[in-house]
């Protein structure tokens, strides 16, 4: 029977396929298991910060910097990463960019003092920046286009799975083992990840433009000068370092901005891009709303554990809703969209979260979570998930299918950097508004040393920095709906 269904003439294209099939398999579930460590990183540190900052001694500052000090290194260098992918190898840089961030996550589980940490985190953030990008190349160059659209998907959705798990898993580490135990549950994810991608192919653009160094190092070192003044501004004032920092990173940033016009076309992020209104209106928009999303979550946690009393692994699990409602809603989000077009959900969407946003600031963190935390926590959900589909889709749709990969890499650096951004301007004005509400000691607070003497001044500079998200994130849906004119995008 066996001989009839496949002629021997069949064999070798029956062979080659199965052999094909393999191949997008193993190449799927190693870009999974790799991608995911970045994931995981991005959403399970949160929560540890308070036991990392009380085991390290960090004040406020440094804090952030265990944050920052990722997304500033994977904000500023996943473009690059797409660019030294698409040239010298998807494979190769992929394996490049789970074994930096390996190395790197033993070094942030060994760490002794929080600059360690920091420096550590930084080479995380190197590492993700090469992986993210050449596991999505690596997946658009095993599978055909027909089937691309369903392989990203399902790893886009293992993704969300794993930021959702990522909490609640980082707190348990936490309470049960150690704060250090949340860098090494990469070690397995790595290794699989490693041995999987063996059997995928190797492949690459040879027309590829060379890579932007000199946009890359303008970029990196402005954020970075810019992040550095907004963190020490609270302790040492703007008229000293902190405002010079401030005017280098401002400088730095605009000699970015002159390199890639210069470049034009070959630039790592093209300015031409930004006259399509569809696509400044969008990127403005994700600009806003993952300044106010990043901000929320990496203070909330602060405010679960400082004025609920929780635990980490509560304050992991309260985050799980979110990330439930996101995954879970998304494809009817989406489905909306398409109906009715990408206009109303860009402008509604970011409405209903930011009034989610503003109900949090209104919470009493000591109450039951059932009925304080959790209600707004579900409209800002709500409010995201209606946005984010539409806004991926307008995003690649304004720009056309032969830049559909640089708008892409763009609109993620975007939301990256945004969260950067958030960390450090938002935690200026948290130390402004704990000082102003007659807080004394910022970094006792943020640890929970103070033995509660400052818990009211803590809740009013929460208050503020929700509230301060809710105007972002509402003028987001503003913009989006006033610069998405003429036909509705879909």
């Amino acid at each position: 029977m066996a001989d009839s269904a496949h002629p021997s003439g069949d064999r070798p294209r029956v062979a080659v396929e199965a052999g094909r099939a393999r191949v997008q398999r193993l190449t799927l579930a190693a870009t999974i298991l790799g991608s995911s460590m970045a994931f995981i990183d991005g959403s399970v540190v949160n929560v540890a910060l308070p036991a990392i900052a009380r085991a390290l001694r960090a004040d406020a500052a440094m804090t952030g910097w265990i944050v920052n000090a990722y997304l500033l290194l994977l904000g500023s260098l996943v473009l690059a990463g797409g660019s030294l992918a698409d040239r010298y190898g998807r494979k190769r840089i992929f394996v490049s960019g789970v074994l930096l961030f390996t190395v790197a996550s033993v070094a942030c589980g060994l760490s002794s003092s929080a600059w360690w940490l920091i420096a550590a985190r930084a080479a995380q953030g190197a590492g993700a920046a090469l992986l993210t990008p050449a596991s999505l190349a690596l997946l658009g160059a095993a599978y055909p286009a027909a089937a691309r659209g369903k392989a990203i998907g399902a790893w886009a959705g293992f993704g969300a799975l794993t930021m959702a798990a990522g909490p609640v898993l980082g707190g348990w580490l936490v309470d049960a083992v150690s704060w250090r135990a949340i860098f090494l549950i990469n070690l397995p994810l790595a290794a699989g990840a490693l041995l999987l991608v063996r059997a995928a192919e190797e492949s690459r653009d040879p027309e590829t433009h060379p890579l932007d160094w000199g946009g890359v190092a303008t970029v990196v070192a402005g954020l970075a000068a810019i992040t550095w003044a907004l963190g020490a501004a609270p302790k040492l004032g703007w008229l000293g370092w902190p405002g010079a920092g401030f005017a280098l990173g401002l400088t730095l940033l605009g000699a970015f901005i002159a390199i890639e016009a210069q470049r034009g076309e070959r630039a790592m992020m093209p300015l031409t891009l930004f006259r399509v209104r569809a696509f400044a209106a969008t990127n403005t928009l994700t600009l806003l709303l993952y300044f106010a999303l990043g901000g929320v979550f990496y203070f909330l946690p602060f405010g679960l554990i400082r004025l609920g009393g929780y635990s980490a692994t509560q304050a992991g699990a309260a985050l799980l809703p979110f990330a439930l409602v996101m995954g879970l809603g998304s494809p009817v989000a989406g489905a909306l969209a398409d109906r009715w077009g990408a206009r109303a959900s860009l402008g509604f969407g970011p409405l209903i979260a930011a009034a989610g946003l503003a109900w949090l600031a209104s919470v009493d963190f000591s109450g039951s979570f059932w009925t304080s935390v959790l209600p707004p926590l579900l409209a800002l959900a709500v409010g995201m998930t209606v946005t984010v589909a539409p806004l991926t889709a307008t995003v690649m749709s304004a720009i056309g299918d032969e830049h559909a990969g640089t708008a892409s890499g763009i609109n993620n650096a975007v939301a990256r950097i945004a969260g950067l951004l958030a960390v450090a301007l938002l935690g200026a004005l948290f130390a402004a508004a704990f000082a102003g509400a007659g807080g004394r000691d910022l970094d006792a607070a943020m640890a929970g040393r103070d033995g509660g003497a400052g818990a009211a001044a803590f809740a009013q500079a929460l208050r503020h920095v929700l509230l301060v998200a809710a105007a972002c994130a509402a003028a987001g849906g503003v913009i989006a709906a006033t610069m998405l004119r003429g036909p509705p995008a879909r």
